[in-house]
């Protein structure tokens, strides 16, 4: 892909490799070193040793930037035996040639707490900022279903570049799709984006300039195709359903529950249409769960507002506390997804999340 971030992206889809090969590399193992954060999520050894390696890595070649990502070091600090584990991990792929080609690594246990942190404290604001989730999906890590990872560029909080790392999602994925859906050959993809130049997929494995790759066309399909979570709790209970069935679609067509993941599938076209509501109006979604991977499915010709119908802010805080819940389709289909939206709630009587 020409574009003006062609460096930005080649060390991205680089560092993504290594960091899915890290992932993959314990995704079959019952111990992952899961511990439980104070929101009740679970986080993994592999969770640490991502963000410290993207951290790492984009920090030697970006020095002036800022980083987010979803981790901070608390746990590791106080927990010796888990930093060892992670340390572990990154020392298991800093002997490969291409690691060292392709990424840089902590240079000790204090360094790599110390980059995590960097991630965890800061927040996206003016001029450049990198965001990383380092596995979107850990419940479904955990449990050996699909997961991702996410990189994304903002430049004054506007997406300019988004890379996701599907380790175990097949590049031939096809709907009904669903969590359970792994990759059967082990190869995964990456799709990628960068502003004005569309969205493109290629198999995860090879060098950008050796690996095919293939550009995603626009949507222009007048059928809504449903994607959703049913799985997760912090939705209105039983309005995505409603929903669809105002809209006459299927639900859901595609039901995954990590939002990198949706915001990818939807960019392949495997749904076209994704609303989320949380059950109270104090809910909010984080950044590193969309910054970047919506670039995916707006670049395919997807708009994505909130339920008010708000353009996505991504300047705020680590929460998007600017925004309320999400409401993604095609743009000539947009108007009518958002209006059903709303009309539903009101028959709910749930008007005071409108406002």
């Amino acid at each position: 892909m020409d574009s003006p971030y062609a460096n930005e992206l080649r060390i991205a889809i680089g560092v993504v490799q290594k960091a899915a090969q890290l992932g993959q590399s314990i995704i079959a193992s019952n111990d992952k070193g899961t511990v439980e954060k104070h929101d009740h999520s679970p986080v993994t050894v592999a969770d640490f040793a991502i963000q410290a390696l993207l951290v790492a890595t984009f920090k030697a070649a970006f020095p002036d930037d800022v980083f987010v990502g979803e981790e901070d070091a608390s746990d590791l600090r106080a927990k010796p035996d888990l930093l060892d584990r992670v340390w572990g991990l990154l020392e298991g792929i800093g002997g490969d040639e291409d690691a060292r080609a392709l990424c840089r690594l902590p240079r000790s246990k204090e360094h790599l707490c110390d980059l995590v942190d960097q991630c965890g404290a800061n927040k996206p604001g003016r001029g450049r900022t990198w965001v990383f989730d380092p596995i979107d999906g850990t419940q479904n890590y955990v449990s050996r279903k699909l997961y991702a990872i996410n990189i994304g560029l903002l430049l004054d909080g506007k997406q300019q570049l988004g890379v996701v790392g599907c380790p175990n999602m097949s590049i031939e994925a096809a709907a009904p799709f669903c969590d359970t859906d792994v990759d059967p050959t082990g190869t995964g993809c990456i799709i990628f984006a960068v502003k004005d130049h569309g969205t493109h997929i290629r198999a995860l494995p090879g060098s950008l300039a050796d690996t095919p790759t293939r550009r995603l066309p626009r949507n222009s399909s007048s059928a809504i195709k449903f994607l959703t979570s049913t799985t997760v709790e912090s939705c209105l209970p039983n309005i995505h359903e409603k929903i669809a069935r105002s809209l006459s679609t299927p639900y859901p067509n595609v039901d995954l529950l990590p939002w990198v993941l949706r915001w990818a599938v939807l960019a392949l076209g495997l749904g076209n249409t994704t609303v989320w509501v949380y059950k109270k109006r104090a809910r909010y979604g984080k950044v590193w769960d969309h910054s970047g991977a919506m670039l995916l499915f707006e670049e395919t010709g997807g708009k994505i507002t909130d339920v008010h119908g708000k353009d996505i802010d991504l300047t705020v805080e680590r929460k998007m506390v600017g925004n309320f819940g999400f409401v993604a389709a095609p743009k000539e289909l947009h108007a009518n997804v958002l209006e059903t939206v709303h009309a539903v709630l009101k028959e709910e009587g749930r008007e005071d999340l409108l406002v």
